[in-house]
């Protein structure tokens, strides 16, 4: 073999590890980023992607040291039609729950029976062993889907009718047309003043897995929710919805191995009139946002992928304030019972 022979081996040599290096770079360099590997369950990431971080509450845990919301009735005369069933006396909770419809819904509006407490004297969901001396039934008069129209209210007539029977109560239901029109009024009120807010963050560069979402999320306060790819902020009083959800593409979530999953963006949302404003969870939209996208090399932007900057999101929270203004006018403040209901 000439010493030319040998120049070219050496030389094609060299060149075949640079290219082979470079590609182990740029494989590296576009593989999606992974949590961190450290002691404790909370940072190791496993093929369950909602095993990272900290699990969300489930039914059965201690939460008697949180705060409790506020209990209300269910019916309320400013977004429910209302029926009083008149009974001749006390009628125990178990034969109002043997009255009740298999469905508590009319249409795509809930139905709801309550009595009036014979030892509280007030109104709740009929509860076995209890007695209560007066009746109402009643249907919501708008939701998301839209108002009550002229057939679901005649089917609220019939359910609430039987109920009635069932009692051997009498009642009088409030005019049809007038409810009607009532719950169109509040659809449009409704309409006008409902605002679910998303931001969206990208990766600038590499791309994240599942776990080194859920490794910066959880650190921020968020939890595992129960969908593939959702995590959630809880409120911090017990059973209300929580003030912020992450979500980011459910089948990377589930993938056999969800360390291999890339994802370029999760989105951040906010359910406006479900959460009270006491709590503040626009500012804590914003600085959730701002510290993942500083954290993990991201960048906020809306849903039509413009970049948001500060002088944007100081205009969206003063638009926020005049609605929160608005919906406490109508009595149907942010966060409220009402209002969880009237916007679901």
């Amino acid at each position: 073999m000439t010493s030319l022979q040998i120049s070219l081996f050496a030389i094609g040599g060299v060149t075949l590890l640079a290219v082979l290096g470079y590609n182990l770079w740029v494989s590296r360099k576009n593989a999606p980023r992974q949590a961190d590997v450290v002691p404790g369950p909370m940072a190791v990431e496993t093929s369950d992607p909602e095993a990272c971080g900290p699990v969300e509450p489930v039914m059965g845990e201690d939460l008697s040291s949180l705060p409790q919301p506020e209990k209300k009735p269910a019916i309320d005369a400013l977004i429910d039609a209302i029926t009083p069933i008149e009974v001749e006396s006390l009628v125990s909770g178990d034969a109002i729950l043997a009255a009740l419809p298999h469905t508590r819904r009319v249409g795509t509006k809930p139905f709801a029976v309550e009595g009036l407490n014979e030892t509280t004297g007030e109104w709740e969901a009929p509860t076995a062993g209890r007695r209560y001396s007066a009746v109402q039934a009643s249907v919501q008069l708008a939701n998301r889907v839209g108002a009550i129209n002229e057939i679901e209210f005649s089917e609220f007539v019939i359910k609430a009718q039987a109920v009635a029977d069932d009692l051997s109560g009498d009642t009088v239901f409030p005019d049809m047309l007038e409810e009607v029109a009532r719950g169109r009024e509040l659809d449009q009120f409704a309409s006008a003043h409902d605002a679910q807010l998303s931001f969206t963050l990208c990766a600038k560069a590499s791309a994240w897995s599942p776990g080194y979402i859920h490794q910066h999320a959880s650190r921020l306060g968020f939890v595992a929710g129960v969908i593939p790819g959702r995590m959630v902020l809880p409120s911090a009083v017990s059973g209300l919805p929580p003030v912020l959800a992450l979500s980011f593409d459910t089948q990377a979530a589930m993938a056999d191995d969800p360390a291999l999953s890339a994802i370029r963006e999760f989105d951040l949302s906010l359910d406006v009139p479900q959460i009270s404003r006491t709590e503040a969870p626009f500012r804590q939209l914003r600085d959730a946002a701002l510290l993942l996208a500083q954290a993990m090399d991201g960048v906020v932007t809306d849903g039509g992928g413009h970049v948001l900057s500060e002088a944007a999101l100081d205009a969206i929270a003063i638009d926020l304030e005049q609605l929160y203004d608005a919906l406490d006018l109508r009595e149907l403040s942010a966060g409220s019972p009402q209002a969880r209901r009237l916007f679901s």
